[in-house]
């Protein structure tokens, strides 16, 4: 879904009060954890995180999922072991409705594209 928004917080305000806008929250959490030196804003309609070397990820709340675009997943997570059981497109990851979330291996996850990123590296698709 889009939000035709123009700060973090009208976006927040513009999601439906239920486990999606929840869980966009525990993520804005875990990515402010992993690289507080990000600014966030808005882009592509979207919860933007940009470093020093542009825009590194996204995160938008779809209507059956919360969509974390954070690049190429298969560089991110060559072996597949990070990310195994958690449905995963080309450049994001899909997180729908659970009861439990592996938030250890999101916050590695991040952690990478924080490193990648922030060394100039490229991870986008």
């Amino acid at each position: 879904m889009q939000y035709d928004v123009e700060t973090p917080q009208a976006y927040l305000d513009a999601l439906e009060d239920d486990w999606r806008k929840a869980l966009v929250q525990r993520l804005r959490g875990i990515i402010r954890a992993v690289a507080p030196d990000w600014d966030e804003g808005i882009g592509h309609k979207m919860l933007r995180y940009t470093g020093r070397n542009g825009p590194a990820l996204h995160l938008n709340a779809q209507k059956g999922y919360v969509g974390l675009y954070v690049g190429d997943v298969a560089v991110l997570d060559s072996s597949g072991d990070l990310l195994a059981g958690i449905d995963c497109g080309k450049c994001c990851i899909r997180l729908r409705k659970v009861k439990t979330l592996d938030e250890a291996a999101l916050r590695m996850l991040i952690a990478r594209v924080h490193a990648r990123h922030e060394a100039g590296e490229r991870t986008d698709c």
